[in-house]
């Protein structure tokens, strides 16, 4: 009869024999040598993903191409209201904003021009998103919810941009800008050239955006675009600011999307407005009423995104960390360094929505 051995028996013999082939003699019970597992040195067997160094690595590469492919299906709005500017230091000093040299005709000597004394300073900040990864998950193979967290990860950090620079036009109204005023004021200081004395220039309204007749359309957005035409430097000479965006929020979409498509308005009257002004509708707008046109045509834009350290991937995976050793727990996640603020407030003008 033929000797038939238990399953136990066989497993223990090859068990012996690959340390004998390894180490040239018997494991200590529980070990598997390092040489038999590759370069992921020692691992354990847990029924389910063996935890070491190249499966933890090969882990998070995955995690990283869900972090990098969610970043890279985001649709940004930020590029079409502001400008990037890359940081080098803690802070930026934008104050150079208030005297912007133009081409003018050589007589006599070169015409100096210096800075205001105020301090426009945009600070950059810290920001992350942290997202930790159970060891008892990855010996278990239980990972498909840390795939969505990367995923939710990077999408999250493609926003930050839009996130900081819809911060600072929800604050135009009340942040400052370059010449010590609010963004969007009754009463910037320009100099007269003839008198020499600062006059007040206001790129703020309260008017109500409407197509509801062509007066009310006339009151509103022309108002405002007469306005941004007029603006001058401080030698009198047009700024040839020219607006091309009306900024709205999502309670507002229809009434602009109607002056920008509609060829008459709901008098009846000829739609003067068609064509000129592209919407652009945001729902991180925090006002229902409020509304902007503005002139992205310039190298200065609007708004300014300061960028100190792009998001990127970060990562923990150092088994011998305190967090794993103590926690049992990886980390993964995203940093980034960032700000936001305000360009030149000649290519904004920004109504309340209020009326009156």
């Amino acid at each position: 009869m033929k000797t038939v051995k238990s399953f136990a028996w066989l497993i223990g013999a090859a068990l012996l024999a690959v340390a004998t082939l390894s180490v040239g003699s018997p494991m200590q019970p529980g070990l598997i040598n390092a040489d038999v597992l590759g370069n992921g040195a020692l691992g354990f067997a847990m029924g389910g993903m063996i935890v070491n160094r190249d499966n933890i690595a090969n882990l998070f590469v995955s995690l990283k191409t869900s972090f990098n492919n969610a970043f890279s299906a985001v649709v940004a709005v930020w590029p079409d209201i502001a400008m990037k500017v890359t940081s080098t230091s803690g802070a930026n000093d934008y104050k150079w904003l208030s005297k912007f040299p133009k081409m003018q005709r050589w007589v006599g000597d070169k015409k100096i021009k210096s800075l205001e004394a105020f301090k426009y300073l945009v600070e950059n900040e810290d920001f992350e998103a942290t997202v930790e990864v159970d060891r008892n998950d990855v010996e278990d193979d239980i990972l498909g919810i840390y795939s969505t967290q990367a995923q939710a990860a990077g999408e999250s950090s493609a926003q930050l941009p839009d996130e900081l620079v819809f911060e600072a036009v929800n604050g135009a109204f009340t942040g400052l800008c370059f010449d010590g005023q609010f963004f969007c004021d009754t009463d910037h200081p320009v100099t007269n050239p003839a008198t020499g004395a600062k006059e007040s220039v206001s790129n703020k309204g309260t008017a109500v955006l409407s197509a509801a007749t062509q007066a009310l359309a006339q009151a509103s957005l022309g108002a405002a675009a007469t306005a941004m035409g007029l603006f001058k430097d401080d030698e009198g000479r047009p700024l040839n600011v020219t607006p091309v965006i009306l900024l709205v929020p999502v309670a507002l979409r229809d009434v602009a999307n109607t002056l920008y498509t509609a060829d008459r308005l709901e008098d009846g009257k000829a739609n003067l407005y068609k064509g000129m002004f592209k919407p652009v509708v945001s729902p991180r707008l925090t006002s229902s009423t409020a509304w902007f046109l503005l002139d992205t045509t310039k190298v200065i834009k609007p708004f300014i995104y300061q960028e100190r350290k792009a998001p990127v991937f970060v990562e923990q995976t150092d088994a011998q960390s305190d967090d794993v050793f103590k926690r049992k727990m990886f980390k993964f996640g995203a940093e980034a360094r960032a700000a936001a603020g305000y360009g030149f407030w000649q290519t904004c003008y920004g109504s309340t929505g209020a009326g009156g």
